[in-house]
């Protein structure tokens, strides 16, 4: 199919999985003839921008850096400028994602089918490792429902795709994990539809290194109020 594919990978501090991310994102089977790889290295102090910078890595694979930490936010943006792809997709390097999943995600738009496309997780056992976590990403959902009179159910989900064309057309500034809702918030103001897929999810503990905290769901919140009075 002659359909080329961006896959955007924000990194920070993702040592001891971005290897393994990378190497997923390069051997999934995708409806793509092509794909490139752009990761962002957001200031990483672990070892992973050394890791990053001194391996060798295949062609398609574009390592940008910045200098310090911005944000997932700042790193997607940065990681569009870099994208040439028909399509850009998400993915995060801590593989709570399968990148395989991918493939179900972008059916719809290489069909024609779907502009946009998200990727829903189902909140099982594996995928939810408290119940606050699971509550505070349904609360953002419905916000995002009520306040855009959509109805999608995981606003919130890693696992979004669209052509490139659009997605450096929405007008995005968070800087942090408030850019997943931003992203939705933008889609559905310029008239778009949301079209989801399920995908497979396993959530890390935060022992394991999870980011999200209560103070990163406000900053939803607000992001999602701000945009819609916009």
């Amino acid at each position: 199919m002659p359909n080329d594919l961006s896959i955007l990978i924000p990194v920070y501090d993702e040592r001891a999985t971005v290897e393994a991310a990378i190497e997923d994102a390069l051997t999934a089977e995708l409806p793509v003839a092509g794909r490139e790889l752009v990761v962002v290295d957001d200031g990483s102090t672990d070892g992973t921008r050394e890791l990053l910078r001194d391996r060798e890595w295949p062609a398609n694979v574009k390592i940008v850096f910045h200098e310090r930490n911005r944000g997932k936010g700042a790193a997607v943006r940065t990681a569009l400028q870099h994208a040439t792809g028909e399509y850009a997709a998400i993915l995060d390097a801590d593989l709570e994602y399968r990148a395989a999943d991918l493939a179900h995600v972008l059916e719809p738009l290489v069909s024609g089918e779907a502009s946009v496309v998200f990727g829903t997780r189902a909140w099982t056992s594996q995928a939810s490792f408290s119940f606050w976590y699971v509550m505070g990403n349904k609360a953002v959902t419905f916000a995002t429902n009520l306040l855009y009179n959509c109805w999608i159910s995981d606003v919130m989900t890693c696992h979004k795709a669209m052509r490139t064309e659009l997605f450096r057309a929405l007008t995005l500034r968070e800087r942090g994990f408030a850019i997943e809702p931003e992203i939705a918030a933008r889609v559905l103001l310029a008239g778009e539809r949301i079209h989801e897929v399920p995908i497979a999810y396993r959530a890390r503990t935060r022992e394991a290194g999870k980011k999200l905290t209560t103070s990163d769901g406000l900053r939803v919140l607000r992001t999602l109020v701000r945009c819609r009075v916009a």
